[in-house]
Parts: structure tokens; C-alpha cells; sequence
């Protein structure tokens, strides 16, 4: 089955933690890591910034709370 340029996702370099134990594979986005975690979250091990390849994600928009009809 081969592949076409069209089925391929465009990849942007993203930002990334990974996990700096060589033994653990766990790496998450930048924009998903929590601020305060810096830890990795299978192993408990340090984190370290890096970059890869990787394809765009659309993050969705929190939807806001419906107000009430009485408030229109």
C-alpha cells in the first residue's frame, strides 16, 4: 500500500520534554506539560527541554459556560 504526499502530515519543530533516564521513553508538548511538573511522569525522573518533528495538533478552544436565557 503505498503512500502519497497528500496523506502525509506537514511536521513543525515542536518544543518537548523527555525524560533524562535512558531507560525511559516518556516525552510530552510543551503546551501540554504541566508548568510546575518537571518531573517525568512514569518514572519520577528529571525532565529536559528538546525539540522533534512532529505534526501540528488543533488544540480546541475550553468552551465557556452557558448563561441562562434570563440573562440575554
Amino acid at each position: 500500500m503505498a503512500t502519497t504526499e497528500d496523506e502525509k502530515p506537514k511536521l513543525i519543530p515542536t518544543k518537548i520534554f523527555k525524560c533524562k533516564n535512558p531507560d525511559c521513553k516518556v516525552w510530552v508538548r510543551d503546551e501540554f506539560a504541566a508548568a510546575s511538573e518537571q518531573s517525568c511522569p512514569i518514572c519520577k525522573g528529571p525532565m529536559l527541554r528538546s525539540m522533534r518533528h512532529l505534526p501540528a495538533v488543533q488544540n480546541k478552544p475550553k468552551r465557556q459556560p452557558r448563561k441562562p436565557k434570563s440573562e440575554f
